[in-house]
């Protein structure tokens, strides 16, 4: 309360108010801030053990009924799995969740990267340096490091075969630290050729995975000449089909029966009963002649087809596919250059799918329909073998990753950086010569930025077992004395040159990280008061 000429006038804060409602909890000032920091690192330490090559899984084990096994070393997977209260830590699942989907791999790297600056930041705070003064020396790092990281990007996009080699280094590199690590020659050719079939496209959806139990992972192939179906051809009609005309449909083709929702129809005899049976065939026979009227010779619907339209289409020479996922016929549509029509009544409008030969092909112990020669041929099937299904999960994850680095780096950013910790070992050294140059407390958050930086070769050396100590320094005092592209050789545990062994990362990948790690660390850092609200009860009409 305060008095002015005799007023008194009062001041409430946001707490005092929600205080009046009840169900308030609050933690201010230091407590606040160490809360955030506990919770961001504790997210940061449980995925840092699978960062890198010699990185280690995870087995996440649901808490439902299906109690379901899954075990990945993929750092979205596991945080979005995770259950979390701290509102800090779930920032760090954000910003790894924002990492997957703008890029598709580092999601790890990002969330152990903004673990480190806030674990550094603690430290900064603990010797009274105010947070606005860490932010601001995190700033002014971050700037240098990706300026850094800039000048050391190759951009070899406009050589096709020096691109297709990167792009090839790159996703060996990116299946290192994954399951399929032991075929990443085979899995980085067959990425590769998957991602250039579609054109510069980013579009994903494209390229369809299709998991198979058994065999080996090697048994795995991509159908880059034809696109696979995971359906089967009906009963009765022709298994190899050539020259063909497809018709893409979404439609009902199961109404000949009586099928009148929400209503009871009585009838005093059969013979009406029968007339409207009689009817529903009628107009079902309609529907089918005019499909037949667009002059396809195979017919592919979503949904699903019922014994007597099968019929029709049998009589009429056009092979009937049906409950073809929504999925299946978007890429279907796309690789044969067709349209997807529900309505029948102007042929001349509709586009038809066309392709060289459409037939039954065996994998393992199923059948698959293969559509080959197709004409527009902007999709293709990757057939994924392995032992168990969670072996298989894990292989469609570390392919999905590697399909997302390559189409960015394709489509929007053909630049590439050395790995092995040579980018992270070149950013801190020029984050330590700012330091030098920074007058005044900024300097200690530059070279806690710097330090951050350095713990992600860290970590990968230790993963590995290697003393991360004596190795980072080393490849340190190299990148000082002029050889800038050391890094860690994962295989001899020494400092080794990652253009020579061909350790290439995309330049998005790497440049995002270091841009979402800081930034969720100064989000964090300027957090003061954690206010935790009960939603607001609903009040009780009385009449």
């Amino acid at each position: 309360r305060r008095v002015h000429g005799g007023c008194s006038e009062y001041s409430y804060s946001a707490v005092d108010i929600m205080n009046v409602l009840g169900n308030t909890q609050e933690e201010k000032g230091e407590l606040a801030r160490l809360s955030s920091f506990i919770g961001a690192v504790a997210i940061s330490d449980m995925v840092k053990t699978t960062l890198g090559p010699k990185g280690m899984d995870k087995i996440l084990q649901s808490t439902g009924s299906g109690r379901t096994v899954t075990v990945t070393n993929d750092g979205a997977t596991i945080l979005k799995s995770v259950e979390i209260d701290n509102p800090a830590a779930k920032v760090l699942v954000n910003i790894s969740k924002v990492q997957d989907d703008e890029v598709g791999d580092g999601t790890t790297s990002v969330c152990v990267f903004a673990g480190e600056l806030l674990r550094a930041a603690e430290q900064l705070v603990n010797q009274k340096i105010h947070p606005q003064t860490v932010i601001q020396g995190y700033r002014a790092a971050s700037v240098v490091a990706l300026e850094a990281l800039k000048n050391s990007a190759v951009d070899n996009g406009k050589d096709e075969a020096a691109f297709r080699e990167d792009l090839l280094n790159i996703a060996r590199t990116t299946l290192s630290s994954k399951i399929l690590s032991n075929h990443k020659e085979f899995f980085a050719d067959l990425c590769v050729r998957a991602v250039l079939s579609l054109k510069g496209s980013t579009n994903l959806d494209h390229i369809q995975i299709i998991r198979k139990s058994g065999g080996l992972l090697s048994d795995s192939f991509l159908d880059d000449g034809g696109f696979l179906l995971d359906k089967k051809i009906g009963v009765g009609q022709p298994t190899v089909i050539r020259n063909a005309k497809v018709l893409i449909a979404n439609t009902q083709m199961d109404a000949d029966k009586v099928k009148i929702f929400g209503a009871r129809v009585r009838v005093d005899g059969m013979d009406k009963l029968s007339a409207i049976e009689t009817a529903e065939k009628a107009k079902m026979k309609r529907k089918c002649d005019k499909i037949i009227a667009h002059g396809c010779n195979v017919f592919i619907n979503r949904q699903l087809i019922y014994n007597y339209p099968e019929q029709i289409f049998a009589d009429a020479g056009v092979a009937a596919i049906e409950h073809a996922d929504f999925d299946g016929i978007e890429r279907l549509a796309k690789v044969l250059g067709g349209d997807i029509v529900s309505t029948f009544d102007t042929p001349e409008k509709v586009k038809l799918g066309e392709c060289a030969l459409i037939e039954e092909t065996i994998v393992g112990e199923d059948k698959l329909i293969r559509f080959s020669g197709c004409r527009g041929g902007q999709a293709c099937s990757i057939v994924l073998r392995g032992a168990s299904d969670q072996l298989l999960a894990e292989a469609e994850r570390s392919i999905h990753d590697v399909l997302c680095v390559l189409s960015q780096t394709v489509a929007t950013e053909t630049r590439t950086v050395l790995g092995g910790g040579c980018s992270e070992i070149l950013m801190s050294v020029a984050v330590d010569e700012l330091a030098k140059v920074t007058p005044g407390k900024k300097a200690l958050a530059i070279e806690s930025y710097a330090k951050a930086l350095r713990a992600l070769p860290t970590i990968i050396a230790d993963n590995a077992g290697f003393d991360s100590a004596d190795l980072v320094a080393k490849i340190r005092a190299g990148h000082v004395k002029g050889q800038k592209d050391l890094g860690i050789d994962i295989l001899t545990g020494q400092p080794g040159s990652m253009r020579a062994l061909k350790i290439t990362e995309s330049y998005k990948l790497k440049r995002q990280v270091v841009l979402s790690g800081s930034e969720a660390a100064e989000m964090i850092l300027r957090v003061d008061e954690i206010i935790r609200c009960a939603p607001r009860q609903r009040e009780e009409q009385h009449m």
